[in-house]
C-alpha cells in the first residue's frame, strides 16, 4: 500500500482507538494509518488527545527530550513552551484535533464538518472512520440508574441517538471501512419497546439512506470474532446472534475482562469476493494483574481525617494489620510467616506523583514480558507518569487491607459482603442484601484484571491493589497499563479527569489488533 490510509476519529476521548491504528506497523515496519481529524468535546481529554497528536508528529525514537521534560513536570507553561519550540508539529497536532474541544450534535457541527470536507479535498486514497458514541445510556449500569430517574423516557435521551451523528460523518466521508465501538448493553437497549441495536445495524448498512438520501454507499457489517456463515437455502447470510459482534478482550491478549461490541463496516465492493479476517484468539498468553502492573513503583495510599503523613499512615496500618490478622484467623485462614501482614513495619513513604523516577538502577517496564515491554516501555521516561496514590479514610484503608489480604490467602477471591466482620461493614442498610457483594473488589495478583470503567474516578473500591502492604486503590498509570496505554502516553487534567479518560477509552493494543484486520482488507 503506497499511500497513507486517512482516519477520522469520532468521540475520540483521550485517543485509545486512534493510538492503536496510528501505531500499527506493516510487515516493512511502516505505519500506514494517519489520523487527520480527531473529534472530542471534553476539555481535559482534548488536551490529552492534542498532546498525543503532537507526539506522533515525530518519527519513532525521535520524540524530543523537551516532551519528556514536560510530562514529568506537568506545568501548563512548559507545555506552551514545548509547542512554541516545535511549532510545525504543534500546529499540525492542533489542526488534527480541530483547535479546541468540539462536540458532534452541538453548535460545533459546521466547524467539524468543514474540517472533514477540507481534509477530504486535501487527501486522496483510502479512508476509515473510527469511534464510539458515548455509551452511558446503553450500559447496563446506566440503564439501571436511568430507571431510578422519575419520568425518564429513553426515547427522549439524546445519548441514544448520538450514533446518528456518526451516520452523518459516514455519509460525508464515505469511507472504505469504519469501526464503531460500544458497550455490550447496546445489544439489549430498547426504545419504544424495540431493540435499538437492530435499528443501528440497519442504519449503518446505508448511512445516507437512513438520513433520507438514497444516493449513498452501502456497507456490509462484519463481526471481528466470528466468521460470516455460508448462505442459507434462501441465499441469506447472517450471524447466529447479535452477540457475534461482542469482543471479549481477554481472549485476544488484552489484560482485562472487557467485553465490548465492535462493528466492522466495509463498503460494498472493497472486499470483492473475500471475507475479512477475524481477530486471532490468544488464550494461551493470559495476562494477570501482576504481569502488567507488578513492575510499577510501590506506593503507600494517602490517609484522610487523621493527617496525611507517612507516620500517621504507618500508625494506622499497624493498628489495622493487627486487627486483620485476628479477623482472618477467625475465618479459618492461616497466615504464613512471610505474609505481608507480618511485615507492615517495612512500609512505604511515597504516595507517588505526576512523575515517579526509577530507583535501584531498574527501569520501569524493563522487566515486563517481551511483547508487553515492546508495547509499553520507553526508557526515555526514566520512571513512571501519572502514578499518584489516592487518599482514603482510615476505615477504607482497614477494608482494603482486609480485602487484599483475603484475596492473597484465597487464591485471588475477593471477600463478599457476607465475609466482612461487623467492624468493617459500611453504614449502609442494604449491605447484606447481596447487591453490594463485590463493593470492595481486589484486582488479584494472578488473575485477569476486571473491566476498567469511568467509575474508577468516583472511588477506588472496585479497583483495590493486590499488595496488602500498599493498601490502596489503583493509580491512573496502573489503570492505564490495564487499558494498554503505552507508558509515554500522558494524561492531562486533574486525577478525576484522568481516571475518566482512561476508563472510557478503547484499549490501544486491542485497537492495534483491529488495525491489522483493517489493513488486510485495504492493502
Amino acid at each position: 500500500m503506497s499511500d497513507k490510509v486517512h482516519i477520522v476519529d469520532l468521540f475520540a476521548g483521550p485517543g485509545g482507538l486512534g493510538e492503536g491504528f496510528s501505531s500499527y506497523e506493516d510487515e516493512a515496519g511502516k505505519r500506514p494509518f494517519k489520523l487527520v481529524a480527531s473529534v472530542e468535546k471534553e476539555a481535559s481529554a482534548h488536551r490529552t488527545l492534542t498532546l498525543r497528536a503532537f507526539f506522533r508528529q515525530f518519527e519513532k525514537g525521535e520524540v524530543p527530550s523537551q516532551y519528556y521534560d514536560y510530562v514529568k513536570g506537568g506545568d501548563p507553561a512548559q507545555r506552551e513552551d514545548l509547542f512554541n519550540q516545535f511549532r510545525p508539529q504543534s500546529e499540525a497536532a492542533i489542526e488534527e484535533t480541530l483547535g479546541a474541544p468540539r462536540g458532534l450534535g452541538t453548535k460545533d457541527h459546521n466547524t467539524i464538518f468543514d474540517r472533514i470536507r477540507s481534509v477530504k479535498k486535501q487527501h486522496t486514497g483510502k479512508w476509515i472512520v473510527i469511534g464510539g458514541p458515548p455509551c452511558q445510556a446503553y450500559s447496563v449500569v446506566g440503564r439501571a440508574r436511568n430507571r431510578g430517574i422519575e419520568g425518564y423516557q429513553p426515547e427522549n435521551d439524546e445519548r441514544h441517538f448520538l450514533y446518528k451523528e456518526y451516520l452523518k460523518v459516514l455519509k460525508e466521508v464515505e469511507p472504505d471501512v469504519f469501526v464503531m465501538e460500544n458497550v455490550r448493553g447496546i445489544l439489549t437497549a430498547k426504545v419504544h419497546g424495540n431493540r435499538i441495536f437492530d435499528s443501528i445495524l440497519k442504519d449503518l448498512k446505508n448511512p445516507a439512506k437512513s438520513l433520507g438520501d438514497s444516493s449513498g454507499e452501502d456497507y456490509e457489517i462484519y463481526s471481528l470474532t466470528t466468521p460470516l456463515p455460508d448462505s442459507d437455502a434462501l441465499g441469506d447470510r447472517a450471524y447466529p446472534s447479535n452477540s457475534s459482534y461482542l469482543i471479549k478482550a481477554e481472549e485476544f491478549g488484552i489484560p482485562q475482562t472487557r467485553h465490548r461490541v465492535i462493528l466492522l463496516g466495509v463498503r460494498k465492493g472493497v472486499l470483492g469476493n473475500r471475507q475479512p479476517r477475524i481477530l486471532q484468539r490468544d488464550i494461551h498468553s493470559t495476562l494477570t494483574t501482576s504481569d502488567v502492573i507488578g513492575d510499577l513503583p510501590p506506593l503507600r495510599s494517602g490517609v484522610t481525617k487523621i493527617g496525611n503523613t507517612a507516620e500517621k499512615w504507618h500508625e494506622n496500618l499497624l493498628h489495622a494489620a493487627k486487627s486483620v490478622r485476628e479477623l482472618l484467623g477467625g475465618l479459618g485462614f492461616e497466615l504464613p510467616d512471610g505474609s505481608p501482614l507480618w511485615a507492615v513495619s517495612s512500609c512505604l513513604v511515597s504516595q507517588g506523583g505526576n512523575f515517579v523516577p526509577d530507583s535501584d538502577g531498574a527501569h520501569v517496564g524493563e522487566m515486563l514480558p517481551p511483547d508487553l515491554k515492546k508495547w509499553f516501555f520507553d526508557k526515555k521516561i526514566g520512571g513512571c507518569l501519572n502514578h499518584y496514590a489516592r487518599s482514603h479514610m482510615p476505615t477504607d484503608i482497614f477494608r482494603y487491607l482486609f480485602a487484599s489480604s483475603f484475596a492473597e490467602l484465597s487464591k485471588g477471591l475477593s471477600p463478599t459482603s457476607r465475609d466482612y466482620p461487623d467492624d468493617l461493614i459500611p453504614k449502609h442498610k442494604n449491605w447484606k442484601s447481596g447487591h453490594f457483594s463485590d463493593r470492595f473488589k481486589v484486582q488479584a495478583r494472578d488473575r485477569i484484571p476486571s473491566t476498567v470503567t469511568s467509575h474508577i474516578a468516583k472511588d477506588g473500591h472496585y479497583f483495590i491493589h493486590y499488595d496488602p502492604v500498599q493498601c490502596r486503590s489503583l493509580t491512573v498509570r496502573e489503570a492505564a497499563r490495564i487499558q494498554t496505554f503505552p507508558d509515554n502516553y500522558y494524561f492531562e487534567g486533574n486525577k478525576t479527569q484522568q481516571y475518566v479518560q482512561v476508563g472510557n477509552a478503547v484499549p490501544p493494543l486491542l485497537a492495534n489488533k483491529i488495525a491489522d484486520v483493517v489493513y488486510d482488507i485495504l492493502k
